[in-house]
């Protein structure tokens, strides 16, 4: 009887750990994009979900939830409510770093659970098919000559990745980026549909936000911020460095859950990204955006977003974003 009583013990003790050690999603699970439909958060939102579905990667439903506005901060203030809940995820992008550093939100990086880095987007610069700024180097001229002569699109907010590119491009030749005539957009396929509709002389976004529009002859891109030429539809647009200007820059795409939740939870999580990257619908939609291959599990992410937010600090302080 003692031994008997001893092990019903021992199993009421260690129910828990092994129930943590399995841990699944038990109801439907959200994913968070802090922009409208169509735009790069959107669509790294819809290839994840896709992915999943696809290859049954979790037991339950899931839902992409658009919460546009606030430079992503309505988004990232409804996932930090959600604490401890591990049926929310966000799509995390650099805004993360940048609308804190800038002072636009008191939201940042370390209000959530880092899982993974999915991939960097780089940014290209592209302008409506029938404008008079054919290259670069045209651009680069009317930014030296004027540079309230270029308005620029961009997604989501001012200091976004977009536009932080935008202002390289602009430190890099010489040019002050606070005149810079610079428009922030809800989503990137607003800010695009304004360049297409003449409204607008240039929108600096992701490559596969624009391809489509370049492939049917909408829209000329004059410059990508990648160390090297894209392939397919932009293979002929040349790098800035090879239009002499020193700018290579892009946003990550990560994906992040509330704080407090397990680490079994996060685990699960991590595994089920890793599992994303390898299916071979994701590897199609890397291609087909643009996007680079660059995955980091939680823990090396969570220690390159504080090197990330120092170098994008020192960024944003030098083209006049932020204060020191």
């Amino acid at each position: 009887m003692k031994n008997l009583i001893c092990l019903l013990i021992a199993a009421t003790i260690t129910l828990p750990a092994y129930a943590q050690k399995t841990w699944s999603p038990s109801r439907n699970v959200e994913i968070v994009v802090g922009s409208a439909p169509g735009g790069s958060n959107d669509k790294t939102a819809r290839s994840v979900e896709k992915a999943i579905v696809e290859a049954k990667l979790i037991p339950t439903s899931l839902t992409v939830v658009n919460r546009p506005g606030g430079g992503s901060t309505i988004a990232f203030a409804y996932v930090r409510q959600k604490k401890a809940d591990p049926h929310t995820l966000l799509i995390g992008t650099t805004a993360l770093l940048s609308n804190h550093i800038v002072g636009t939100s008191t939201i940042s990086y370390d209000d959530f659970t880092p899982i993974a880095s999915l991939f960097n987007d780089y940014v290209v610069f592209a302008v409506n098919a029938n404008s008079p700024i054919k290259t670069g180097k045209d651009l680069i001229a009317k930014l030296k000559e004027n540079p309230q002569s270029v308005s620029i699109a961009f997604a989501t907010t001012l200091g976004s990745h977009n536009h932080i590119a935008a202002g390289l491009l602009a430190k890099s030749v010489g040019v002050n980026a606070r005149n810079l005539k610079a428009i922030a957009f809800k989503g990137s396929a607003e800010a695009i549909t304004q360049v297409m509709g003449g409204h607008i002389d240039l929108v600096t976004t992701a490559a596969g936000n624009v391809a489509s529009h370049v492939a049917e002859g909408r829209l000329r891109v004059i410059g990508v911020s990648s160390p090297k030429r894209f392939p397919g539809a932009l293979a002929s647009v040349p790098t800035w460095k090879e239009q002499g200007a020193d700018l290579v820059y892009g946003g990550w795409r990560a994906i992040m859950a509330p704080r407090d939740i397990t680490p079994q939870q996060i685990a699960y999580w991590e595994s089920v990204m890793r599992k994303v990257t390898e299916t071979k619908e994701w590897k199609e939609d890397l291609e087909r955006n643009y996007w680079s291959d660059d995955f980091l599990g939680s823990a090396q992410f969570r220690k390159e977003l504080a090197k990330n937010y120092t170098d994008m600090k020192s960024v944003l302080v030098d083209i006049g974003l932020a204060k020191p």
